[in-house]
């Protein structure tokens, strides 16, 4: 360690270690264990002294939100990157903004692109330290950033929205009611939550019936005994209570209802790129097909599954990084050919 901390390097690269043992461990305790607000502060601490090691470029911006804030971190491209496409990157359901970094940031800043990500309500700080919990109405977080960014920075010639896991349905949701967005990313699909709910929770047509008839304890009772036997199970539901502000375990399923893009998705009038795991053991491979006969007015919908063969066949391509970024800087490449053109040129 004391070597690493002669060479800035080295120590910026044990920081953002660091920074992820961290958010593991986070990651996996209860929202109201006492040990989560240091464990995050190291977190966050960790991550940007470790970028500052690093040299990396970076300016953190704060988002105005009613009475509230959102946070960004705008990654700046190197010499031609005003002329690229902004690539505008989101979270989902368990997500921090400093983790969009590994995910997306380092990837695209390799390649000359800007980076512009963010957190919005039911995610990183703006949950943990304002209590905003998720809306289905991802358009008015976004638009918010947007436009807090572009009051300061020249307007980009095109703008790419990704959004990770859950945020594949919030990114397509934003591009739907905002009209800067040229080209959205499912990363991955993600077309009906409450599907995911459904088929994520044992006997789910029981608890469905008892909470129509008003049987929220013995739903509550059935849920419970469900997580106490499966730790998948306990995470999801204690993560849902918390991320959107929910009393109860049978309050889970209504509250996944409205994040749908069954209504939204033919406002879309963007470029569409939908990533999918043939194996997703989250995200049904069929809504690929759902999301796909709804984009009915996008500009052009395209669409990549990855098997076992090419080793992206989990949910977000996990352990397959280069894999969905080769797709994505692809996508993007023949999509806004011109633009990234003059920036090489």
């Amino acid at each position: 360690m004391a070597r690493a901390s002669r060479d800035p390097i080295s120590r910026g690269r044990a920081l953002l270690r660091a920074h992820d043992y961290y958010r593991s461990a986070e990651f996996l305790l209860d929202s109201n264990d006492p040990r989560r607000p240091e464990t995050w502060a190291k977190n966050t601490r960790a991550f940007y002294e470790g970028l500052e090691a690093l040299q990396v470029r970076y300016e953190r911006i704060v988002v105005p939100y009613g009475s509230h804030h959102l946070n960004a971190i705008y990654f700046q491209g190197g010499p031609g990157s005003e002329s690229r496409p902004l690539i505008l990157g989101c979270g989902g359901f368990d997500s921090t903004m400093e983790e969009l970094y590994f995910t997306i940031a380092a990837g695209a800043l390799e390649r000359g692109y800007s980076v512009l990500v963010f957190e919005g309500p039911g995610q990183g700080s703006v949950l943990r330290e304002q209590g905003l919990t998720f809306t289905p109405e991802w358009e008015m977080p976004t638009r918010s950033v947007l436009d807090a960014f572009l009051a300061g920075h020249p307007k980009p010639p095109h703008i790419v929205f990704v959004g990770m896991s859950f945020g594949g349905y919030l990114a397509p949701r934003a591009a739907a009611f905002d009209t800067r967005i040229d080209g959205v990313v499912a990363f991955d699909v993600l077309f009906d939550m409450a599907e995911v709910g459904r088929r994520a929770t044992p006997a789910n047509a029981l608890l469905e019936r008892l909470v129509r008839m008003g049987w929220l304890d013995t739903a509550d009772g059935l849920i419970r005994f469900g997580m106490s036997r499966s730790p998948d199970l306990k995470w999801a539901v204690t993560n849902a209570l918390w991320t959107f502000g929910l009393r109860r375990p049978s309050e889970v399923q209504a509250a996944f209802v409205p994040y749908t893009l069954k209504d939204v998705a033919k406002d879309i009038r963007a470029d569409v790129l939908i990533l999918a795991g043939a194996r997703d053991h989250f995200i049904p491979l069929e809504q690929v097909a759902q999301f796909e006969r709804s984009l009915t007015q996008a500009r052009s919908v395209s669409t990549a599954i990855y098997d076992e063969e090419s080793g992206g066949e989990e949910h977000c391509q996990d352990g397959a990084v280069t894999l969905w970024q080769m797709t994505l800087f692809d996508w993007i490449d023949a999509k806004f050919a011109a633009s990234v053109e003059r920036a090489a040129g």
